[in-house]
């Protein structure tokens, strides 16, 4: 397919029609009734489950070409998928499907003096764009989740995940045939050819209204200095755990190896541990070891070298850095206080967990730390928007204009009034 694409031509004039049709196929998804958004949503989640044996065929090929390029073995995990992986991401699409339809939902209403009754109303952002490398997962959350906000998407996956996202692909638009829905409502950018992103976000002849990148830092750099349309995005995950002296060191361990391990290489994974100094001959070296016991390489400050064995020292470039990888950084901070002073000055916003059973602790990490998610007790791994309730995510939003955390269904909706009257005219 994409040679057959490359031979037409102009990159440009192809993606100029994909955003064509994604306008023309927006207009009648804005106005589609619950009822057939979920019957679509079904149909895919179904059609995926049925064709497990393609998408495997197909994310094996991806496989063989990412390690035959040597890639890290975090991107590997990122790019895998599995016979249970592909279940999870049918039943994704299944309970998005179940959720209230956000479009028309009444946000907020109320009376003037005049008489006029005022409505703030859901409804569709129009067109997005959703520009993703290695997770082929993506394909399907983006799809589904853009479909029941009454949303067009154009989906453009990285060249390493494409077979996989393909096939995923074919399974959204099987669903939309059934239902009766534009097929267009779903579109996948078929080149791989680096002009189809600044095409995206050129906005693609006005048609597209919102970008939404999910991959590493250099494409969401990209993205956000390039776009000519509005931008849901996070640089990056730069995530911190902090254990206060007053945490429960058994639950310490189980969150903080959780944290880190559980999947190295989703951006909600803990990058930075930071230990109360108050309390460290308790903390340090039950923590430490743990870590080290399920396989992450530790780096620690000066005055933590000797702490234990098999620790590495850390450097300033190591409290800025987003490993996606089996590696975590170690401090010690003057408590809540030191807490708050590092990740003030090192974190990328993204998300935040305190151990603690002091209240005072916890309610100055949550008041005084601006992160779109911050966590008491609780894995930071649970950063994602199916753990929120919202059936998936788009991704997580880290600016602070329109939507922040995890971008669901609500949030890839914008609003408009609604103003009923009886005749009034403004004096």
């Amino acid at each position: 397919m994409l040679d057959e694409v490359k031979n037409k031509g102009d990159v440009e004039t192809v993606m100029l029609e994909i955003g064509r049709n994604a306008k023309a196929a927006s207009r009648p998804l804005a106005i589609a009734s619950a009822e057939r958004k979920h019957a679509a949503l079904i149909a895919m989640a179904d059609a995926i489950v049925a064709r497990t044996d393609e998408i495997l065929a197909a994310n094996a090929i991806d496989l063989e070409n990412a390690r035959e390029s040597g890639v890290a073995a975090s991107f590997i995990d990122r790019l895998t998928l599995s016979e249970g992986r592909i279940r999870d991401m049918a039943n994704g699409i299944r309970a998005i499907a179940e959720f209230k339809d956000p479009v028309g939902d009444i946000i907020a209403e109320w009376d003037r003096p005049n008489g006029l009754h005022i409505e703030r109303v859901r409804t569709p952002l129009g067109v997005i764009g959703v520009i993703y490398e290695s997770r082929p997962n993506v394909t399907a959350d983006a799809g589904a989740l853009c479909l029941k906000a009454g949303n067009a998407v154009i989906l453009r996956g990285g060249s390493d995940s494409f077979h996989s996202s393909s096939a995923i692909h074919a399974c959204l638009v099987e669903g939309l045939k059934a239902a009766g829905l534009p097929e267009h409502a779903i579109q996948m950018v078929p080149v791989s050819d680096r002009a189809a992103v600044g095409a995206m976000l050129s906005g693609l002849g006005g048609t597209i209204d919102v970008i939404v990148p999910r991959g590493g830092k250099s494409l969401v750099a990209r993205v956000q200095n390039e776009a000519r349309v509005p931008v849901f995005a996070h640089l990056e995950g730069l995530c911190h755990i902090y254990v206060d002296a007053s945490a429960d060191l058994a639950m310490a361990e189980k969150i903080v190896v959780n944290a880190k391990m559980r999947r190295t290489g989703i951006c909600g994974a803990a990058e930075t541990l930071l230990i109360d100094r108050n309390d460290a001959d308790r903390l340090v070296k039950p923590l430490l070891n743990a870590l080290l016991s399920a396989g992450c390489e530790v780096r620690v400050s000066d005055e933590l070298s000797g702490a234990v064995d098999g620790l590495k020292e850390a450097t300033d470039e190591d409290w800025a850095t987003e490993y996606l990888d089996a590696i975590i950084s170690v401090k010690l901070v003057d408590g809540i206080a030191g807490a708050i002073e590092h990740i003030g000055t090192w974190s990328s916003a993204h998300t935040e967990a305190v151990i603690a059973e002091d209240p005072e602790v916890v309610e100055r990490f949550f008041s005084e730390i601006d992160s779109a998610i911050l966590l008491h007790n609780a894995s930071t791994q649970f950063a994602d928007g199916g753990e929120f309730g919202m059936g998936g995510e788009i991704g997580i939003a880290t600016g602070k204009m329109h939507a922040r955390g995890p971008v669901g269904v609500e949030q890839l909706t914008s609003f408009k009034y609604r103003v009923r009257g009886a005749g009034q005219v403004r004096p």
